[in-house]
């Protein structure tokens, strides 16, 4: 009998929160030629996965958040041409993201606060069953090195080692970024957060590290030199699984990574950056959507009782989200916990969306 053949997943996101079967392992079609990185992968990283893949009780508010992460749904309460844009706007997200996965390409998000960017690589965790999210947030002191790996030379040079053989593994732990480049059978999902806040150099100092899908660590290099065929077990993100064995100081992927960067808008990116990006736009959240948020978080029993309350709040964000342009849902979450949870205010309710739905740009205060 003919061996089965593994389905492919061309369109493995869809945005509706429905995970791969749990027989079933990403599969992506073949990357195009120029993106082919195939270094091979690391020793025991079966077991690896197994690891990764069982549930952490301080991973859950994350596997949470990819689970409950829905992109925007039509509602028949909008006008048809309204619908249209929205559905379109949901359309380029779904393809924009599959494009991305299939072509081994980094995501780079902009949208509005609320939108979802950040939730969106939690989502793609859950539902392509990829474990853990390697979370690195950018400030605008952070460098490359940072993201890539950290070297303890001082706790190296505290230890006493008299015939210089001391195991460098010991001190060098990878980051979210230097863990996302390991050369495993399945890709792990990065995300990035608000790379716009980044120094100016950042973007470009990971240009190289997305063409050629590997990096150097001069520590190592140096070390193996000195010691060939000798691994070296270095500590990775992950905290909660073993140290992984390298055989050299240059790390490089076999599947690349789920790459996914926000962006609110602060800053322009370069072209020779966004070039190598595939670019989408969040759309805004609608009346159906903004429901299942505020269920999702307040949960089904406590949203049914108030749903009547609930909808006219959602109703009333939507009409000032019109006029202010740059309202977070967040917003709206604390205007219903307020006025239908029972918390008594000196406030009257016109004065609380008052002051809880105000623009974040308002630069005015109170």
């Amino acid at each position: 009998m003919a061996e089965e053949t593994k389905s492919v997943h061309w369109h493995p996101f869809n945005g509706r929160g429905e995970q791969l079967p749990a027989s079933e392992t990403l599969n992506l079609p073949p990357p195009p030629p120029w993106r082919k990185f195939n270094r091979p992968i690391l020793p025991k990283d079966t077991e690896r996965w197994l690891n990764l893949l069982e549930p952490v009780e301080s991973e859950k508010n994350d596997r949470d958040r990819g689970e409950k992460f829905r992109l925007s749904e039509i509602s028949n309460n909008e006008a048809d041409s309204k619908n249209t844009e929205l559905q379109k706007a949901i359309d380029l997200v779904i393809a924009g993201v599959n494009a991305a996965l299939c072509l081994r390409r980094p995501l780079l998000v902009t949208g509005r606060p609320g939108s979802g960017k950040t939730s969106l690589a939690y989502a793609l965790a859950y539902q392509l069953r990829l474990g853990p999210v390697l979370k690195w947030s950018i400030t605008a002191r952070t460098t490359l090195q940072d993201g890539l790996y950290r070297y303890d030379a001082i706790a190296r040079l505290q230890e006493p080692d008299s015939e210089g053989k001391q195991d460098i593994g010991s001190y060098i732990t990878l980051g979210a970024l230097g863990t996302a480049f390991l050369p495993s059978a399945l890709p792990r999902v990065l995300l990035i957060d608000e790379i716009d806040k980044s120094d100016i150099n950042l973007p470009n100092d990971l240009l190289n590290l997305f063409e050629e899908g590997e990096y150097e660590i001069p520590e190592l290099k140096r070390w193996t030199k000195k010691n060939p065929d000798k691994p070296v077990s270095v500590f990775t993100w992950d905290k909660n699984l073993h140290p992984v064995k390298l055989n050299s100081g240059i790390v490089g992927c076999h599947a690349f990574p789920i790459v996914v960067m926000t962006s609110n808008g602060e800053r322009d990116f370069p072209p020779a950056f966004k070039r190598r990006c595939i670019r989408i736009k969040m759309p805004n959240p609608g009346i159906n959507n903004l429901k299942s948020i505020v269920k999702s978080h307040m949960g089904d029993k406590y949203f049914d009782q108030s749903s009547d309350r609930i909808s006219q709040l959602i109703t009333d964000f939507l009409g000032k989200e019109k006029l202010a342009k740059d309202l977070a849902t967040d917003q709206l979450l604390n205007v219903v916990y307020m006025l239908t949870g029972g918390a008594e205010s000196t406030l009257d309710c016109e004065s609380l969306k008052e002051l809880l739905f105000k623009s974040l740009n308002d630069t005015e205060g109170l």
